[in-house]
């Protein structure tokens, strides 16, 4: 509230009525603690939490987690990330955020299956969705002792057995199980792929790319159609800044959309909108358990940006909503939208989205071609076949010089380590392009070759 200093009518309201000043004569005088305390939401309640953030600000604990809630459901809603008849793969780490999105998923399916059960006429019922849940066993990479693992994975089993029905499938999966054959259980592989990086920044990212190379190879071999990761607004403000350093800025609108469909299992983050110290406030005040086993933290580039935006964090609390609010401008691929399905109101959020931003059919649209490493689109397409002599060519810039050894001799070593799910998908990725590219010179089947 500002007040006219010279005297005369309060500025803040242009006429003089409802400055605090004109009943009291106190100019020092504070709205009173009432005021202040009040829940904003309900205006009844005495607010207990405290947020920042541009959906900051002072409620009771009923209506903050309704608030927080809200904001994941109107993320799926909007986009359409969860259909009826969708199998989600929800993926977990143990920290605040995967705890929450897990959590939020299954009272969505469980309101979800009272609906179906309170239906009278079953036919007409939508299917409910199934979950499941991923986690990522790191230990490999990790320096974390047996004991420690195997506690962590019993709390985890307890956590996602006592979530409300329908019951949830656990898997916990080696990382190391991407380089797995039938003679190889691949520790040595992960081993010295990992040695082979001399970056720290690299290395923390090769991991970041292993880790969803793993997940999508669980969500592939049992069957779920959506991979839900629980990156949130701080993690995705940390994510735009790192990137925009290490000269991924053309595809840094992919990353943090609400989906990412470039995957066979398309990804998708529905707590985009919810900063992590909204996220530890409700693991607090509803006693989520947390199982943090593995390091959370990041290395060299990853971990100045990290802390970076968490001092900038502490001198406003709006900054990382800014940071992802301001990058939500830059205009999403054709793979940020999930594909359609039969169900009417997914459909109609698909087309909404389609509509707002401006985005043509993906049959009007050039292909794209993606880093074998990091899955990148790169804004121009390669015509190499990503084999050994041409692998280098076919990455991205910022795996070129992060994760990529330049000798090549080392590059030769660094390849034959490669995971064969990696190598494979390069090379369809590829050749799709390549029959794309060509398709207007090929002959239908019903064409005179004449």
């Amino acid at each position: 509230m500002a007040c006219n200093s010279t005297g005369g009518a309060c500025g803040s309201d242009g006429g003089g009525g409802g400055c605090y000043k004109d009943n009291a004569g106190d100019e020092n005088r504070k709205p009173s603690t009432n005021m202040i305390t009040t829940c904003l939401k309900c205006k009844a309640t005495q607010a207990t939490v405290f947020t920042g953030g541009d959906g900051g600000g002072r409620f009771c604990p009923e209506c903050f987690r309704s608030n927080l809630y809200g904001k994941f459901k109107l993320a799926v809603t909007s986009n359409a990330l969860i259909s009826p008849t969708d199998k989600i793969l929800v993926a977990f780490s143990g920290g605040p955020s995967s705890r929450v999105a897990l959590q939020f998923v299954s009272e969505m399916q469980l309101k979800a299956q009272n609906n179906f059960n309170a239906t009278a006429n079953r036919d007409r019922s939508l299917p409910v969705f199934g979950v499941g849940v991923a986690f990522i066993d790191e230990s490999e990479i990790n320096s974390v002792t047996s004991s420690n693992l195997d506690k962590a994975i019993e709390d985890i089993k307890a956590i996602v057995s006592t979530l409300p029905p329908p019951t949830k499938e656990l898997h916990v999966v080696p990382i190391r199980n991407i380089f797995s054959t039938k003679t190889n259980d691949g520790k040595e592989m992960l081993k010295n792929l990992m040695s082979a990086v001399d970056d720290v920044t690299g290395k923390d990212d090769l991991l970041t790319h292993l880790r969803m190379l793993c997940l999508q190879k669980i969500a592939i071999e049992n069957g779920y159609t959506k991979l839900v990761l629980g990156s949130c607004t701080s993690r995705i403000a940390c994510h735009v800044l790192a990137a925009t350093v290490k000269g991924q800025g053309y595809s840094l609108a992919a990353d943090i959309q609400y989906a990412d469909a470039r995957w066979e299992v398309p990804v998708v983050l529905p707590l985009r909108d919810c900063p992590l110290q909204e996220l530890n406030i409700l693991c607090n005040l509803d006693s989520l358990k947390i199982v943090e086993i593995f390091n959370e933290s990041r290395a060299g580039i990853n971990g100045l940006i990290s802390s970076f935006v968490k001092i900038l964090q502490e001198e406003n609390p709006s900054r990382e909503c800014t940071i992802v609010r301001t990058a939500g401008k830059l205009t999403p691929f054709p793979f940020n939208r999930i594909p359609e399905v039969d169900v009417d109101d997914a459909n109609m959020a698909s087309q909404r989205r389609q509509k707002k931003f401006n985005l043509r059919p993906i049959e009007s649209l050039p292909p794209e071609s993606f880093c074998p490493i990091c899955n990148s689109p790169m804004s121009c397409n390669s015509n190499l076949e990503p084999m050994r002599e041409h692998f280098r060519a076919a990455c991205c810039s910022s795996c070129q010089y992060q994760i990529l050894p330049e000798e090549p001799s080392s590059m030769e070593e660094f390849y034959s380590f490669l995971p064969e799910s990696l190598i494979a998908r390069a090379k369809n990725g590829n050749q799709k392009w390549i029959r794309e590219k060509i398709q207007d010179c090929l002959l239908l089947d019903d064409e005179d070759e004449s």
